[in-house]
């Protein structure tokens, strides 16, 4: 197997040490190299303890998909994907599950350059030796906290900052994780509505402009949505409005 099909696995396993390493610096998870000591709350292990270590880890597993959505452009890509389906008034089409596959196929495309960098920080130091799992999960942390930096509103992080009561950081990378992923997410979700509001407004002209007609011509029996769900669908295709949304949304993390 050759070295390009190789550098696939590890970056996935690199997008899971950066998830985890959410929890590195959360207060519910802390480590203590200079004791060999794993602290929890109200809770205080070596590290040797097997079973104790493979209880966190399976519970932190379980809640691996969440932290990849929530530190990932995937919230604002579906926020998106869901407005537009809702303009085209096309309740079923296309399905969840093409939507969230799509979803994620472009938020794995937009994070591959994350992903190398937690591979070559985090990842390699670690199996050779190099790193402990904590220090591996901190330096995994570096590139995901750069990258939600950039999306991230100040309005946000002053919000977050000032109810954690927390003193204020020389610069914005000594943010801990606590406060830059939720102020990320309220920033994508306010990013992805502002995005579906503009994709909404020519779909609503087109309903507009065909009640208007049915109205004024007596067809009162005929619902306007009949007429204007396939002029919506024909100018979506002839204007092809896939290859523009992704587009889009793809150049909104390029800026």
């Amino acid at each position: 197997m050759n070295r390009g099909h190789r550098s696939k696995p590890r970056m996935w396993r690199g997008a899971a040490v950066s998830a985890i390493a959410l929890f590195a610096k959360l207060p519910l998870v802390a480590a203590a190299p200079q004791q060999n000591v794993l602290q929890l709350p109200g809770l205080s292990v070596r590290s040797e303890s097997t079973p104790v270590t493979i209880i966190v880890l399976l519970t932190l597993l379980t809640l691996l998909p969440a932290i990849l959505l929530s530190m990932t452009p995937f919230v604002r890509i579906l926020i998106v994907f869901h407005f537009l389906r809702q303009a085209l008034g096309t309740q079923t089409a296309p399905t969840n599950q093409t939507l969230v596959g799509l979803s994620l196929f472009l938020t794995y495309f937009l994070m591959q350059p994350v992903l190398v960098g937690v591979q070559q920080q985090a990842i390699q130091p670690y199996e050779h030796g190099r790193l402990t799992v904590w220090q591996a999960l901190d330096k995994g942390a570096v590139p995901m906290r750069h990258f939600m930096l950039n999306y991230t509103r100040e309005k946000d992080l002053a919000l977050f900052l000032e109810m954690s009561k927390e003193p204020r950081p020389g610069k914005p990378d000594d943010l801990p994780m606590s406060i830059v992923v939720p102020a990320y997410v309220l920033s994508e979700l306010k990013t992805g509505f502002q995005i579906g509001a503009v994709l909404y407004l020519p779909f609503l002209v087109i309903d507009m402009v065909t009640a208007s007609i049915t109205t004024s011509v007596g067809m009162f029996q005929l619902p306007p949505v009949v007429i204007s769900t396939p002029l919506k669908i024909l100018l979506f295709v002839v204007a092809d409005g896939w290859n523009l949304v992704v587009g889009s949304l793809l150049r909104s993390f390029r800026v």
